[in-house]
């Protein structure tokens, strides 16, 4: 599933308790921690269309993944590691829930530490600069 041309991925199911199924993301419990998965589905407007795009899961958790790394130095972070090579799942799982791991966690998934969540969302669409900067601040 790491190439381009991969088939698309619009949902998960693993042998893990279910935390939530967000309109891209499914997240699974591990306990202490959880599974983040990014999928390729698309939402507009609150809507999750019945398509998606190839390796947009990819895309988007290797963003997180950049902007997490990032940041941390600023404010700590609840991620723990990516998920490049999915046999790092078994530090996080009790033997006797190990399982055969889909091949589709590797480059769009990441442990995090459970912890209470703080609910901000933040959309940027644009910014005004130059001349436009100049004549908004008059």
């Amino acid at each position: 599933m790491n190439n381009l041309n991969s088939s698309v991925l619009l949902g998960t199911d693993l042998p893990l308790p279910l935390f939530i199924r967000g309109k891209v993301r499914d997240t699974y419990d591990l306990g202490s921690h959880l599974l983040i998965i990014a999928t390729d589905r698309i939402s507009a407007f609150d809507v999750v269309l019945p398509c998606g795009i190839p390796a947009k899961g990819q895309v988007l958790n290797q963003l997180s993944v950049f902007w997490f790394r990032h940041t941390a130095d600023l404010m700590p972070n609840h991620m723990m590691e990516t998920i490049d090579d999915v046999h790092c799942l078994d530090s996080y799982l009790p033997a006797r829930s190990l399982f055969s791991y889909p091949a589709y966690l590797s480059g769009r998934a990441m442990i995090v530490k459970k912890v209470k969540r703080i609910p901000v969302e933040c959309v940027v669409r644009g910014y005004i600069s130059g001349s436009a900067w100049a004549e908004y601040q008059q």
